[in-house]
């Protein structure tokens, strides 16, 4: 019951923002189309629409989906942070752009992955979709499984993390 209202407080506080839930094992065609899952597409809202970009992550050997209004917002917060006479701002900006597209989920509910980024993954035949708030990490099964196990004590994580809060979520 309360991972229902702190989920209500997230659509409101990001309206929107499907937060997605799930993890799906899908097969890559030939020309690099992933079915995108009747799950996800369920969980996007009206707003939302079947418009996404996808960018290598900074972090991690996998790539990130963001719904079209996630990217925008996302794209706010980084204009107000940053400034394009600044060099190093611009050497960010330069990197963090690299390897994005934008795509749309066709009539066939599939979603065409550009080969560059499919090769940075290391993506051939398959992938895991995980849903992560307001995106989706596209993963190679192999790297996904690495970095789950090598993600340590979950418990000791959750608790540096998570463990300083001690209000519950406001119930509106």
């Amino acid at each position: 019951m309360e991972f229902f209202y702190l989920f209500l407080q997230i659509k409101q506080k990001l309206p929107g923002m499907a937060p997605f839930i799930g993890e799906y094992a899908c097969k890559v065609d030939a020309k690099g189309r992933i079915i995108f899952p009747s799950a996800f597409k369920k969980q996007l809202s009206i707003e939302t629409g079947n418009r996404f970009v996808v960018k290598r992550d900074i972090f991690e050997k996998c790539l990130l989906l963001f719904p079209f209004i996630e990217w925008e917002r996302q794209m706010k917060i980084i204009r107000s942070r940053t400034n394009i006479y600044n060099q190093e701002h611009n050497r960010f900006l330069r990197m963090f752009y690299q390897g994005t597209a934008e795509m749309v989920v066709d009539g066939n509910s599939r979603i065409l992955i550009p080969k560059r980024l499919l090769d940075f993954a290391g993506i051939k035949n398959e992938v895991i979709l995980a849903g992560q708030f307001g995106k989706i990490e596209i993963w190679n099964p192999e790297f996904y499984h690495a970095a789950s196990e090598d993600s340590g004590d979950f418990a000791k994580l959750a608790q540096e993390i998570l463990g300083k809060f001690t209000n519950e979520p406001e119930r509106e």
